[in-house]
């Protein structure tokens, strides 16, 4: 991990060109479009930064290396994550929320309806989701005979629609994009059943500097007052 922080801070380093760097997760669309640099997520993110005169360079790397940076203070701000992290941080308001399922093929007939159910099957989650999704969501999946994270989302729809897991946990409208993107590797016309068994997630982003934190807050409070937030969420409505 050191030789990584190590070249990672040599590639940070040339982005100077901007005031911060902030980390973004690898491609989840809706919310990051990694090669198009958008997103609903992205565009919130950096409209907040644009209202009060921050210039913002992205960066996109997996959840845990993001994490891993920012505690090494390598960079400036990383998103999608909270005061549950473990990281030593300024956190900022609520930006964003996603919605999480429990999903399963619909043939399986899986009996799941709480967290705790989950125990009884294999499941396969986002990164850093035994963390983000709270104690209970933790304990359950110590018990299951096989917990996976993965960093690329779209594996968790090959594995759920392959069968090599009973249970995938994601974002509906996450799983739901990369479900489209993969009928050439798996029989995506499988019925799926979303299990609503989790609250609500909402996010924040983490700061090593308290004052650019508060920035930012200011920035999401503008985008907020003036309509702007309200128009990204207006361009995303049809994923």
């Amino acid at each position: 991990m050191r030789w990584l922080l190590l070249i990672v801070s040599c590639w940070l380093a040339a982005l100077a060109r901007a005031d911060i760097v902030v980390g973004f997760g690898v491609n989840k669309p809706p919310y990051v479009f990694e090669q198009g640099r958008a997103g609903l997520e992205y565009d919130i993110v950096m409209a907040s930064f644009a209202a009060v005169g921050v210039s913002a360079q992205p960066y996109f790397a997996p959840q845990g290396r993001l994490h891993a940076l920012l505690g090494n203070r390598l960079i400036d701000v990383i998103t999608t994550t909270s005061e549950q992290s473990g990281i030593e941080a300024y956190y900022s308001d609520v930006y964003i929320v996603y919605q999480n399922y429990a999903i399963t093929l619909s043939d399986r007939h899986l009996d799941i309806h709480t967290i705790d159910d989950l125990s009884r099957y294999s499941v396969t989650a986002f990164q850093r989701a035994s963390t983000n999704l709270g104690p209970q969501f933790r304990a359950a999946v110590a018990k299951s005979p096989q917990y996976t994270e993965q960093a690329k989302q779209v594996t968790r729809d090959i594995l759920l629609f392959a069968g090599r897991v009973d249970v995938a946990v994601a974002d509906r409208r996450i799983f739901d994009y990369f479900r489209q993107e993969i009928g050439s590797l798996v029989d995506i016309r499988q019925a799926v059943t979303y299990h609503a068994i989790f609250p609500p997630t909402p996010y924040r982003a983490a700061f090593r500097d308290e004052a650019l934190r508060d920035s930012f807050n200011r920035g999401l409070a503008t985008i907020r007052r003036n309509g702007s937030y309200d128009e990204i969420q207006r361009r995303y409505a049809g994923y």
